[in-house]
């Protein structure tokens, strides 16, 4: 079994009838298996948001968000919390220099820490791993 970093953009791709993905796919055949995933302590707010974003654009209704919530409960998933001062510092650092949003760049820096790899959807986190040297789940 394996651990790796897992990002919102990801698991959300389940979720939308309009996404799929390969590697979405491989994640969650990888969950199936019974690998587990870590994730900064604000990803099932960055879920929720995004879902609920969702139903507001009816790409969703509230009872299949419903459903989602449920099923993802049941991942094992591992939060994170970073200090104050970690996320001042390294958090920022990160952000700065690879031009990413401060939600993005704590997922590097949890795979970084971790010394896991990251499965993440997002192109700019994509490139911020590679340049970093932190390994994807592909």
């Amino acid at each position: 079994m394996s651990r790796f970093v897992v990002d919102a953009s990801l698991v959300l791709t389940w979720c939308f009838p309009d996404e799929n993905s390969p590697i979405a796919d491989k994640i969650a055949n990888m969950f199936r298996q019974g690998d587990s995933a870590m994730a900064p302590a604000f990803w099932p707010h960055e879920v929720i948001n995004a879902l609920l974003v969702g139903e507001k654009r009816k790409r969703i209704s509230h009872a299949q968000t419903k459903i989602f919530l449920t099923d993802l409960s049941t991942l094992p998933v591992e939060l994170r919390l970073f200090s104050g001062q970690d996320v001042f510092d390294h958090v920022q650092a990160l952000s700065r220099e690879y031009g990413l949003t401060a939600y993005d760049a704590a997922y590097l820096h949890l795979a970084e820490v971790s010394a896991l790899p990251l499965a993440t959807l997002d192109g700019d986190l994509q490139d911020a791993c590679k340049l970093a040297g932190v390994p994807l789940v592909d």
